[in-house]
C-alpha cells in the first residue's frame, strides 16, 4: 500500500544536495530499529590498531556541543526519482544523525571527552539516539528527555549522482532554554576546552554560549546557512567553519575570498574562518596575533590565485598550501586584516569507494574540534580534517564511516 505524505516544505539547497524542512507533525517516523551493526563496543573498535600509535593528548580534553541530535532513515536508490515516480530502495539503514550529534560522535572516536546538550523525546527513536551516543562514549547526562516526537530525517542517497536529499522533521515540542537547568549547564561546561554550536536550538544555544564566553571557553560555530539567532552566536565565536555559500550570503561580498575578509572584520573576536567546498577542498583565513597594519596590503584574490597555482593537482591525499604569515590581506571596498590564507585540498576518493556524502561536513568539524584541543597547527589540521571527512564518505550514513583514533589512515598525522 502506498503512503502519500502531503505537507508544506521549505526548500534549501546546500552543496550538491537538496534539503527540505518539514513543518508537520501529523506523522510519526517508522518504528524501525537502529542498525545493530553499529553498536560495537568501543574497546573492540579501537583494537584495530596501526604500527603508528597516536600520541596522548596533553591532558583530558573536553568538548561540549549544543545542537541537533536526531535519527536518520537512509534509503539508497539507483537514481533520484522524477516527480510522481514510484521506485524501490536498494538498501535501508537507520542510525543517529544531526550536525552536533555527528560531530561529537566523531570527536569522541578521535579521543576527546564529548558532552552533548540537546533534546529528544521519550520514544523509540529518542531511546535509540541515546543508546547510540552511549555506545560511542558521548556523555548524554545533559540532554533533555520529554514526551513528544524525536527529530528525524529521511535521506535519499542517489547512487548515480552521488548526492543525498534530506527531508527533516524537527522534534516536537522544541527545546526551551528553561529546560536546561543551571546546575546541568555548569556541569556540562566544567573543565571544558571548547564549545561547539551548529546553529540549532538558538535560544538555548545563546544561553550556553554566553556562559561559555564568561568562562573564556573558546567557541566554534558551524554555519551551514543563515538561521534565526545565528548573528548573536557569531558575535561570541572564536572560530567558524561554514559551507561554501554561507560567507557570501552573510556578508553580501562579491566573492568567497572577499567574504572571508569581511567576516573577520565584522567579527573582531574571530581567530579564523574555514569554508568547506566538498571535493574542491577548504579555504581558511586566519587572523594574525601580530599587527601588520604597516605592511603593504596584499589583495586576497591575488593571494588566493597564487595558492591555487601551487596546488599539486596530481596528489590524491589531502594537502595544505599556506601564504606567508602576518600579511596585510585586503579585499576591495571591504577593508583589510592581518593574517594569512591557507588552501586545503580534499582527498581524491576513487569512485567505487565513494558511498555517501551525508555528514561529511560534520566529520570535518569533528576533526577540527580534535585539532584545536590537541594544539594541531593549521597546516596539519586542514589535511587531517579532509582525511577524516573522506573516511566518512566511504560508508552509508553520517556516522558509520567516522574513523577511530587508531585508524591506520590517520597514522601519518600522529608523526
Amino acid at each position: 500500500m502506498a503512503l502519500k505524505l502531503i505537507t508544506n516544505f521549505q526548500f534549501m539547497q546546500h552543496s550538491s544536495s537538496h534539503c527540505f524542512n518539514s513543518t508537520s507533525f501529523a506523522l510519526r517516523p517508522p518504528n524501525l530499529k537502529f542498525s545493530s551493526s553499529h553498536f560495537i563496543p568501543r574497546a573492540e573498535m579501537e583494537s584495530t590498531s596501526s604500527p603508528q600509535i597516536p600520541p596522548p593528548l596533553p591532558e583530558k580534553r573536553v568538548v561540549v556541543g549544543c545542537g541537533a541530535a536526531s535519527v536518520d532513515f537512509l534509503a539508497t536508490v539507483a537514481s533520484y526519482p522524477n516527480p510522481d515516480d514510484k521506485i524501490r530502495s536498494l538498501s535501508l539503514k537507520v542510525e543517529g544523525g544531526g550536525n552536533t550529534g555527528n560531530a561529537l560522535t566523531g570527536a569522541s572516536r578521535l579521543g576527546l571527552t564529548a558532552r552533548i546538550i540537546s533534546k529528544v523525546a521519550n520514544d523509540t527513536q529518542g531511546r535509540g539516539i541515546l543508546k547510540e551516543f552511549e555506545a560511542d562514549g558521548v556523555d548524554t547526562s545533559h540532554m533533555v528527555v520529554s514526551e513528544g516526537i524525536s527529530p528525524f530525517t529521511y535521506i535519499i542517497v542517489d547512487n548515480q549522482m552521488k548526492t543525498r536529499t534530506c527531508i527533516h522533521t524537527p522534534g516536537n515540542p522544541p527545546m526551551l532554554p528553561e529546560e536546561l537547568s543551571q546546575s546541568s549547564l555548569f556541569s556540562a561546561l566544567e573543565n571544558a576546552n571548547l564549545v561547539y554550536f551548529d546553529g540549532r536550538l538558538h535560544d538555548t544555544a545563546l544561553v550556553v554560549a554566553e556562559e561559555a564566553s564568561q568562562r573564556k571557553i573558546p567557541i566554534l560555530i558551524d554555519c551551514e546557512r543563515k538561521r534565526e539567532g545565528l548573528d548573536e552566536l557569531l558575535n561570541l565565536a572564536t572560530y567558524v567553519v561554514c559551507s561554501e555559500k554561507f560567507p557570501r550570503a552573510w556578508t553580501s561580498a562579491p566573492t568567497l575570498a572577499s567574504a572571508l575578509v569581511s567576516m573577520l572584520i565584522r567579527l573582531p573576536n574571530l581567530k579564523f574562518v574555514i569554508t568547506t567546498m566538498g571535493d574542491k577542498g577548504s579555504l581558511m583565513l586566519e587572523r594574525s596575533q601580530n599587527d601588520a597594519s604597516e605592511i603593504e596590503e596584499t589583495d586576497v584574490e591575488t593571494l588566493l590565485e597564487s595558492l591555487q597555482e601551487r596546488v599539486d593537482s596530481t596528489a590524491t591525499i589531502p594537502t595544505c598550501i599556506s601564504s606567508k604569515s602576518d600579511l596585510r590581506i585586503s579585499a576591495d571596498g571591504i577593508g583589510a586584516i592581518s593574517g594569512r590564507l591557507l588552501a586545503g585540498t580534499a582527498e581524491k576518493i576513487p569512485p567505487p569507494e565513494l558511498i555517501d556524502t551525508t555528514g561529511a561536513g560534520d566529520a570535518f568539524i569533528a576533526a577540527v574540534l580534535y585539532a584545536l584541543c590537541a594544539d594541531m597547527p593549521p597546516e596539519k589540521m586542514l589535511p587531517f580534517a579532509s582525511q577524516v571527512a573522506a573516511a566518512g564518505c566511504r560508508a552509508l550514513g553520517a556516522r558509520s564511516g567516522l574513523p577511530w583514533r587508531k585508524d591506520p589512515r590517520l597514522a601519518p598525522f600522529w608523526l
